[in-house]
């Protein structure tokens, strides 16, 4: 079935990350050090970190998933594994969906053990609004990685493909930023109507997600 194949995909790449904990604990202090020198540069100003959180918390979401979307492809490539994947799968769209879902998963981990981090630096009172977060969390995450996901297989078996997946994924991803950004704002406010960009998120992730899986099994047509 189409779905034993791509629940197939995400556990073999959770499980690569669980296992190796390298990758994981890259993206990991990577995203805490971004959060941790913006709270020092930004000085102890309380206003000022807290109308700066919303940018930098994404910004540091932003840097950890290109590392994600890097990684991704990385192993099969160099083991020469993604040929017999694409053999085995009978749906290659399910490829693409597992490999969507999985650096989903990732980064949703990753941004879990980063906001405390940053609850506690930009004195942040989030608890009340954690379900709020986690939507708009899941929403951004989810386009990021559909785009992601794409470009990373695109570049895989280039060999400045580190250099490229950043120049070719960021340009595309910049709705979604900026959506997850001014959505996460207002949450942090606690004033004003986030819904809006809730809808544009919900869009962009079917436009992206959509045109992923339209153009996934074109990219490795013989």
């Amino acid at each position: 079935m189409w779905s034993d194949q791509v629940w197939a995909v995400v556990r073999k790449d959770v499980l690569i990350e669980a296992r190796s904990k390298a990758n994981l604990n890259a993206m990991i202090f990577f995203a805490g050090i971004v959060v941790l020198i913006f709270s020092f540069a930004l000085g102890p100003n309380v206003a000022r970190l807290q109308v700066a959180a919303p940018g930098i918390l994404w910004l540091a979401f932003l840097f950890a998933g290109v590392l994600a979307f890097t990684r991704v492809y990385q192993l099969e490539e160099e083991n020469a594994a993604f040929e017999g994947l694409l053999l085995v799968a009978r749906n290659r769209s399910a490829i693409y969906a597992g490999k969507v879902l999985g650096a989903t998963i990732v980064m949703i981990v990753i941004e879990a053990l980063v906001l405390p981090v940053m609850a506690i630096l930009y004195n942040l009172d989030l608890w009340a609004s954690i379900p709020q977060l986690f939507l708009i969390g899941i929403l951004g995450t989810l386009g990021f990685a559909a785009v992601g996901a794409l470009y990373g297989a695109l570049t895989m078996s280039l060999r400045a493909r580190e250099v490229l997946l950043p120049l070719l994924l960021l340009p595309i991803a910049v709705p979604v930023i900026l959506g997850s950004v001014k959505a996460t704002g207002y949450i942090f406010a606690g004033h004003g109507d986030y819904h809006l960009w809730l809808e544009l998120l919900v869009a962009f992730d079917v436009i992206f997600i959509t045109s992923g899986f339209l153009t996934f099994d074109h990219l490795f047509a013989e």
